[in-house]
């Protein structure tokens, strides 16, 4: 194995951490945040299916940056 394409292993490794870190905090500012305020009685995204709704979007957004991690991780050289 070439050192270059160890060097490009990483920064590939790395982006797709960066990436995987930015999922994980949209689920929990979209998806856990709104529905603790929800259960606590806080004010928030008003109720009932304005929650759902939010909530649905917030998870496919997060859903969809992971995956794209994991399509980054693809271009990783043996």
């Amino acid at each position: 194995m070439r050192p270059m394409s160890l060097v490009r292993n990483e920064r590939i490794k790395l982006t797709a951490n960066l990436l995987n870190t930015v999922a994980a905090a949209t689920l929990v500012t979209g998806v856990v945040g709104p529905n603790i305020a929800l259960s606590y009685g806080l004010p928030g995204p008003g109720g009932g299916w304005a929650v759902l709704l939010i909530t649905l979007v917030w998870l496919l957004v997060g859903s969809a940056i992971h995956y794209l991690a994991r399509y980054v991780l693809k271009g990783l050289v043996p």
